[in-house]
């Protein structure tokens, strides 16, 4: 057939390469399908800090949950006397309840915090010295008023229930031991111990005012005599 001007020439393709390029195109729409799915969800993790790299599922950052409960350790601490940690594993519903209770009573705050908020709260403080005592189960007792408070009411408590055990504490800057803490709970309390030294100082005066009446009753009686004879 003669050739005319213009005319293009096609190249036929045989049925193998039909399939051949059929196939071609297929794998590369299903690696762009699958490539642009990724991008999208790569830039959706992207966009919203909520969604999570495994499944888009939401999730909050290890450190945005830490840090409320740091920050209401650290002002429990801030201007504390004294803070004295426990193990309160084997205490009843009952002796937890109770020991609660009391430690309200006497000033003192008590609550259970993990061990990982506490190192966090206490660094750089005072109470960073209770670092090797944050293993296991710990309450944490702190007290801004009377410094041997928390020690006081726990030690007298753990005498009823012995699954309490007292770790260690700080009290006014100082840092105890279990035994130390047994020490410092032998001190009475701050009214107490004002209470004794105000009743030693009145003793001598009583003590004074004893004798001078006594010289007042015997000079009248000397005053009398006279008179009757």
């Amino acid at each position: 057939m003669p050739k005319t001007a213009g005319a293009v020439r096609r190249k036929v393709k045989t049925p193998a390469e039909g399939r051949t390029k059929l196939t071609q195109n297929f794998v590369n729409l299903s690696v762009c399908g699958q490539r642009g799915f990724s991008d999208k969800r790569k830039n959706a993790v992207t966009a919203n800090p909520i969604l999570n790299k495994t499944g888009g599922k939401p999730f909050m950052a290890k450190v945005e949950l830490k840090q409320p409960v740091v920050a209401e350790i650290a002002e429990v601490l801030n201007g504390a006397k004294s803070a004295v940690v426990v193990d309160y594993r084997g205490l009843t519903v009952e002796q937890d309840t109770a020991l609660r209770k009391q430690l309200r009573e006497a000033g003192v705050s008590y609550k259970v915090y993990k061990n990982t908020m506490i190192r966090f709260a206490a660094k750089g403080t005072e109470f960073e010295a209770l670092e090797p005592h944050l293993e296991g189960p710990t309450a944490l007792a702190v007290s801004k008023e009377d410094a041997t408070a928390p020690a006081r009411v726990l030690a007298e408590f753990a005498k009823k229930a012995d699954k309490l055990e007292l770790k260690g504490g700080v009290v006014e800057g100082t840092y105890y031991d279990a035994a130390g803490i047994g020490v410092i709970a032998s001190i009475p309390s701050r009214d107490v111990l004002l209470g004794r030294l105000l009743g030693s100082m009145q003793s001598p005066i009583t003590n004074f005012a004893r004798v001078l009446n006594q010289i007042a009753e015997k000079n009248g009686e000397g005053a009398e005599a006279p008179a009757e004879a």
